[in-house]
């Protein structure tokens, strides 16, 4: 999938490392993916009553030069990978945010989206809070800082009482780092050990790069304290249910980390064998993936039908965040500038072409005419998620509804649209019946609104108004 759903945010922390802020850097760099917008670190400086930080618009290795890491000195750091999804493009929103308040200073690093960030915004402005940025993130260390609880522990607990949505967030204090995800467990976020040094990520692919052990996931509503090399729990919040996101599996996340207890190429690999049961009897000479994140599941279609894996489409990996299109135009340039097709692998075959998603459809529609131009007998589209007719409101940038093809127009109508001779998205049961693991039940765990409309919070309020009543 091509810039068609927007990376969110990455998480890193340690503790008790001297070369803390060099380590957090190498975890940013590992958790590049989730957003390329801004990056920042956050260092408790020695003495430990000071919290610098460094952030900037950029990608990490252009952000921090060996000046800057320099600046940030300490055992004891945070870092945040940012993609907007509350707020905007700019310096302002660049995380951590640090703040001094009556309890000690505070750096706070987020990954999600706080569904009543606004209501919350808007309160704290009435009692006087001035904000600096215009992310949902600051509400939350205005929280803090005015908690009445008389401990910092206290009144992080008291914060995310107050917050709705999805946060999994790591919170840097003198000697300390909290972490915690929200009752739904939306954002994944998973807790390692570097030799004496605590860890924190979003992925275990950062923890890969740096030579960490991964020690377990932190719970769906568990505040956690890392402090003298321990783990404490500080808080477990309740909820009916959990609300995984699923397409970190489907998109966001790194194939080489383990999500939410499954490794994320092996449930890719699923979702393209599920495709394939669906599709016994299409004859086909061809499986290609929409590199990248296309890659696995049209793998695992290629194992379950027989149908020969071909990088059909070779995409340029080198495309920075812009380029300078020619002044005269040239049809489709902007895919063909990050997707080129191999046509000795097409020419004259039946293609089934593998992506994770459509959203608007354009993207789709280039890549087949693509594969055509280039020689193709047959493209068959085939998806490995379900169609997407939502849009997602717990920190994914997804277009608004009315944006998403699959909203408004059939199956058939979208297969018209992108020019493809037949078009199959991954029924949403195969899905969830391709993620299970030890007996759990999916449909208890993953949030699928995108797909159904229906999210964890809606269901979970639905649970609490059937059990009142009986």
């Amino acid at each position: 999938m091509l810039d068609k759903f927007k990376e969110e945010c990455g998480v890193f922390g340690i503790l008790n490392n001297e070369d803390a802020a060099r380590l957090v850097y190498l975890g940013l760099y590992a958790l590049q993916h989730r957003g390329q917008e801004s990056a920042g670190i956050a260092s408790l400086e020695p003495g430990g009553n000071t919290i610098r930080v460094e952030k900037e618009m950029g990608y990490v290795a252009d952000v921090f030069t060996q000046e800057r890491l320099a600046r940030v000195t300490g055992d004891i750091a945070i870092g945040h990978v940012r993609y907007s999804t509350a707020g905007g493009s700019m310096i302002c929103n660049a995380q951590p945010i640090v703040a001094m308040t009556h309890k000690g200073p505070v750096a706070l690093a987020h990954n999600g989206n706080l569904t009543n960030g606004p209501e919350l915004r808007k309160q704290l402005e009435s009692e006087g809070a001035i904000f600096s940025s215009m992310s949902d993130t600051e509400a939350i260390v205005h929280l803090i800082a005015r908690s009445k609880e008389p401990t910092l522990e206290l009144a992080i607990v008291d914060t995310l009482a107050r917050c709705q949505g999805a946060y999994s967030v790591a919170i840097l204090t003198p000697r300390r780092i909290f972490v915690a995800r929200d009752p739904f467990g939306f954002r994944p976020l998973v807790l390692g050990r570097l030799g004496e040094s605590l860890v924190v990520s979003s992925e275990t692919c950062a923890f890969d790069l740096i030579g960490a052990e991964t020690i377990r996931e932190v719970r769906a509503g568990e505040v956690l304290v890392l402090e003298n090399n321990e783990i404490r729990t500080v808080h477990q919040f309740a909820t009916p249910r959990e609300g995984r996101c699923i397409f970190e599996h489907v998109y966001f996340a790194r194939p080489d980390s383990v999500v939410f207890g499954s490794n994320v190429a092996e449930v890719r690999q699923r979702f393209g064998a599920a495709l394939a049961q669906q599709d016994r009897g299409l004859d086909a000479d061809v499986v290609v993936p929409v590199p990248d994140s296309g890659v696995f599941a049209a793998l695992g279609y290629s194992l379950a039908s027989g149908v020969p894996f071909q990088y059909g489409l070779v995409r340029n990996h080198y495309v920075g965040r812009t380029f300078i299109e020619p002044q005269q135009s040239i049809r489709d340039f902007g895919v063909k500038i990050k997707l080129n097709p191999v046509r000795e692998l097409v020419v004259g075959k039946r293609v089934v072409l593998i992506d994770d998603s459509i959203v608007r459809g354009t993207t789709s529609r280039k890549i087949v005419r693509m594969l055509k131009q280039a020689g193709a007998k047959e493209v068959h589209m085939r998806i490995s998620s379900p169609p997407t007719k939502w849009p997602c409101y717990y920190g994914i940038d997804t277009p608004e509804r009315r944006d998403l093809i699959a909203s408004s127009h059939s199956i058939e109508e979208i297969r018209d649209y992108i020019e493809a001779d037949s078009l199959a998205y991954l029924d949403q049961d195969r899905m969830l019946a391709a993620i299970q693991r030890d007996g759990e039940d999916p449909k208890l765990l993953y949030c699928t609104a995108c797909f159904s409309g229906r999210s964890p919070l809606a269901e979970a309020a639905e649970l609490e108004v059937s059990a009142s009543s009986t």
